[in-house]
């Protein structure tokens, strides 16, 4: 019985693996059959695409928007997304009704951990170690005579202190590789995946060390090669991983979305205030993140038709007559408000004057199902080539310094995926799903 082994490395980049990359990762180029792009969700961010890709359900099925989402209409009801949220069957849940075992590591949105046929580790949106972070519990201990204190992430990976960032994420990806090979000999499998954050961490890191196209671009800096050196130690790690998988392993490796440079960012309240959208009761005295005026009650409700959230992509949620607490849009100018708002962002330009290429969805448009409570707007402003910016109170709705810490990179709509065979590889990451069962359930 042939088994299957996932390689998941988030935000990995089809250009940088394939074509920049290659000539340098001898372990990849070996293995490797087949090899292409795949369309990531929309938004293309690390939660919810992961578990898009393991349900083969969208966002809007799913009813998970992004790392937080709104728990009710109120104003501050934004919470954190885990594992509790998803209401349809993982890869690993349908695959053990069929008495078939998992190895599961790393993947995001896996804490709390449910049980499985085989066992689990938590990924990085886990609290700390001390949680009970494995499944079963015990695993954890073991985890811990194999490498220390094992680390879920990089912490404060948005930071200037370089070289405290590019240990601190070699470190993490040691030791999740080296979990890795203990559970692929210590335990019985059918079906093992992990997912590494490390290329994550580093393209925000050091992508403008990195691209010579970016606005901060160093070419004496002496981490100018930081990412391409990281990716050659990725592959030494995986060469070593795949020699203690059984000759009769198919090997699948893919990331979540892609990444590009950022060339800055949009404040998306500061633009809602200037349209006459959003309106304070007093102006912050420095840029103050929209989550704390709300809470400190500083948002006049009855005079604000708008706000956002800041992120990789832009949410609008719009104040609707009788859904939010005070809500001053009638539903039935709804629609019309929508789309007013639509024109009017994607009319966005630079500070130079050129429109930098905004797009705008709605999810009712782009989703099988709306579930749970989306954004009234999903913005990709510059087509993500700029973030949103959700703080209020900076001097212009144009930034060149991300509000939530140093941050070179934005992410790409399509991510990478290979295979150690020569078959025919998804190109959407909701079919990756039928994909993976189709070795191990249709054989």
């Amino acid at each position: 019985m042939s088994k299957v082994a996932v390689i998941g490395l988030d935000c990995a980049d089809p250009i940088l693996v394939f074509q920049e990359f290659w000539e340098d990762l001898p372990n990849l180029r070996r293995l490797i059959k087949a090899r292409g792009k795949m369309k990531s969700t929309i938004p293309p961010i690390t939660v919810p695409a992961w578990m898009s890709m393991m349900t083969g359900k969208d966002p809007g099925t799913l009813g998970i928007y992004g790392f937080r989402n709104r728990k009710d209409y109120s104003y501050d009801s934004l919470f954190f997304a885990n594992s509790r949220l998803l209401k349809h069957p993982t890869v690993w849940d349908l695959l053990s009704e069929k008495g078939l075992r998992s190895i599961v590591l790393g993947v995001p949105m896996t804490y709390p951990p449910k049980p499985l046929n085989g066992c689990m580790v938590t990924s990085f949106l886990t609290p700390s170690i001390e949680s009970d972070y494995t499944y079963p519990k015990p695993l954890k201990h073991r985890i811990a005579e194999w490498v220390g204190e094992y680390m879920l992430d990089v912490p404060n990976f948005r930071t200037n202190d370089k070289e405290r960032l590019l240990k601190d994420i070699y470190e993490m990806t040691r030791k999740r590789f080296k979990v890795a090979r203990h559970l692929v000999v210590e335990e019985d499998w059918d079906f093992f995946m992990m997912v590494e954050m490390g290329p994550d961490r580093i393209h925000h890191g050091f992508w403008a060390y990195h691209d010579v196209g970016h606005p901060k671009h160093d070419p004496t800096s002496p981490y100018r090669n930081a990412i391409r050196e990281y990716y050659m130690y990725l592959d030494e790690e995986i060469g070593k991983l795949v020699e203690l998988f059984p000759s009769n392993t198919k090997i699948v490796f893919v990331s979540d979305h892609g990444v590009q440079r950022m060339d800055g960012g949009i404040a998306v309240n500061d633009w809602l205030i200037e349209k006459g959208y959003l309106v304070l009761k007093e102006e912050p005295s420095t840029p103050t993140r929209i989550g704390e005026l709300i809470k400190a009650g500083k948002i006049d409700w009855s005079k604000t038709r708008a706000w956002g959230e800041g992120g990789y992509y832009g949410r609008i949620f719009i104040n609707v007559e009788d859904r939010e607490p005070e809500g001053v849009v009638p539903k039935e100018e709804y629609e019309s408000f929508r789309n007013q708002l639509i024109a009017e962002l994607t009319s966005i330009t630079d500070e130079h004057g050129r429109n930098i290429g905004t797009v705008v969805y709605k999810p009712e448009e782009i989703y099988r199902e709306v579930r749970n409570i989306p954004p009234d707007l999903i913005v990709y402003f510059g087509n993500l080539s700029w973030r949103s910016i959700g703080s209020v109170g900076n001097e212009t709705i144009w930034l060149h310094e991300n509000d939530t810490g140093p941050d070179d990179a934005n992410h790409s709509q399509y991510g990478m995926i290979a295979s150690s065979d020569d078959d025919e590889l998804p190109t959407d990451i909701l079919d990756f799903q039928r994909y993976i069962l189709s070795f191990l359930l249709e054989r």
